[in-house]
């Protein structure tokens, strides 16, 4: 029987399974939202060897995306996953580019989109005030080329 008056040895020792535990749930969890926290339309760019834009500014772009049947959606606002008509586009460009002049614009548009499709696009993002538009492209070399 151990006397009162004597010490218990402390343990020095830290127990990690619980942390380990801990540590590959997060890591469960994380590798489940990932690929949700992707956000935008999905559209098959077209390829193009042009170098990367410098994005230096803070803001966020403001990407209009056209779809393979032709609808067109922009990053801005509250449904950016439901189809906007081209009266709400030019407003909502101006407005972007009232609180923001060096935002930068960009058109995503489906490989499949007819051409005069996306020069209409780009029209009415000119309507909203834009003066330089670039274009959304996969790069070149992520599928072999055919010779």
């Amino acid at each position: 029987m151990a006397s009162p008056m004597q010490k218990r040895k402390l343990m020095g020792e830290i127990n990690v399974v619980p942390y380990i535990d801990v540590m590959l749930v997060l890591l469960v969890i994380f590798m489940v939202t990932a690929p949700l926290l992707t956000q935008g339309i999905e559209v098959e760019l077209p390829k193009a060897g042009a170098e990367p834009i410098d994005s230096s500014s803070d803001n966020i772009p403001l990407v209009l995306s056209v779809d393979a049947a032709g609808n067109l959606y922009l990053n801005v606002g509250d449904d950016e996953d439901k189809p906007i008509g081209s009266k709400e586009i030019v407003a909502q460009t101006a407005k972007v580019l009232d609180v923001s002049p060096d935002t930068q614009i960009f058109v995503k548009a489906d490989r499949a989109v007819p051409y005069g499709n996306v020069v209409g696009a780009m029209v009415l993002l000119q309507q909203g005030g834009a003066k330089n538009v670039g274009f959304v492209t996969d790069p070149l070399n992520t599928y072999p080329v055919p010779e």
